[in-house]
């Protein structure tokens, strides 16, 4: 289709221009081409979601359809600045955008403001999961978490996501994490509780009731999340919360130290994730771009850290220190929360112990 637009376009551009944008189109094709071959890639199209399309690589061992911008349905993220402790980690890039479309959402810069959820083929995420299975030497021989909730939510399409789920149960090695923030009223639960997965760890991103109004309108409430986190666990899952980002709105020690209390009275989580609101530039411009509450961003300091802006120091420092010690007073263990995307300064401010360029959160 694109081919034959600029074909069309074509017919009313002088010889001199036609004769350069064919050049230029060449030059692209052959840059393409050599940094396909640098890569791996287990990945459809985008373009081709629905085509079926397959195209085998000169290395029979691996699938190689691609994605507009070259990148893997399991793809390494490897984007973590030098000073933030986080490490790489494994993305299953099995969807992207996200039908809550929450303020703050750093996929409104990662998908370039198109938050409308789109799906890959849930035929070619098995075939690709299966490659990654049988293939001895991934990640070095190791196991893996594939975080299926870093380019959309989780469970936005359940009807694809139990199968993936259930892929993951051919196999003891490898492990999923789910992030979502639908509640307990969704078609995800009843799949979910139908039958135990050992293979899946739940997660769900909480935010007070007072922070959810503001920037989380379309989000499932809160308490409906807890209630599915609860459910969950009951249910013998692996099941994590996400408190994050936490905002310092007006009484947020109030508000959190609350949600704390709703969270711990209804069950334990495995493990709780903290963290503060970070702006991606690109997050910032088409956060504006589609006109939502930008009251979010008055809360960062001038400049910009190693993953955008973030808070003041000391006020970061001051809200992981409430909510550890909030955590430790309701008997939650120590050792069971952590923080997300910091710098090695605010981990030893805490004096958490860290493992440095590892996924601290997820494992």
């Amino acid at each position: 289709m694109t081919t034959e637009l600029i074909d069309a376009d074509s017919t009313h551009e002088s010889p001199e221009r036609a004769k350069a944008r064919e050049a230029a189109r060449k030059a692209w094709k052959t840059i393409r081409a050599k940094r396909m071959r640098e890569r791996i890639i287990l990945t459809p199209p985008l373009e081709l979601l629905d085509s079926g399309i397959s195209q085998v690589s000169d290395k029979p061992t691996l699938l190689t359809i691609r994605t507009s911008k070259g990148k893997g349905i399991v793809c390494e993220f490897d984007k973590t600045p030098a000073n933030i402790c986080c490490g790489r980690f494994w993305e299953l890039r099995w969807g992207f955008g996200c039908p809550f479309d929450c303020n703050y959402c750093y996929l409104r810069g990662t998908s370039r403001g198109n938050m409308k959820p789109r799906y890959i083929r849930v035929e070619l995420v098995l075939e690709a999961l299966d490659q990654v299975f049988n293939d001895p030497s991934f990640n070095g021989g190791r196991a893996a978490i594939f975080n299926s909730g870093e380019l959309s939510d989780s469970w936005m399409n359940p009807r694809s996501m139990i199968q993936i789920v259930d892929k993951f149960e051919e196999q003891k090695k490898h492990r999923l994490f789910t992030l979502t923030k639908f509640g307990y009223k969704s078609e995800m639960l009843s799949l979910l509780r139908a039958k135990k997965r050992n293979q899946t760890v739940t997660a769900f991103s909480i935010n007070p009731t007072a922070v959810a109004k503001l920037y989380e309108r379309a989000a499932h409430p809160p308490n409906e999340r807890i209630e599915a986190a609860k459910l969950l666990s009951d249910a013998g899952y692996d099941t994590r919360l996400r408190i994050d980002p936490i905002f310092p709105i007006e009484g947020w020690k109030e508000h959190y130290s609350e949600l704390i209390t709703l969270i711990l009275n209804a069950f334990t989580p495995n493990r709780i994730i903290l963290g503060t609101p970070r702006g991606l530039w690109k997050t910032i411009v088409f956060a504006r771009k589609a006109g939502v509450d930008m009251s979010w961003t008055n809360y960062f300091a001038e400049g910009q850290t190693g993953w955008g802006k973030k808070l003041p120091f000391e006020k970061r420092l001051e809200i992981y220190d409430f909510m550890f010690d909030a955590l430790q007073s309701q008997g939650f263990p120590k050792e069971n929360a952590t923080i997300c995307k910091e710098e090695m300064t605010m981990w030893q401010a805490l004096e958490k112990p860290v493992k440095p360029l590892t996924c601290n959160c997820y494992g």
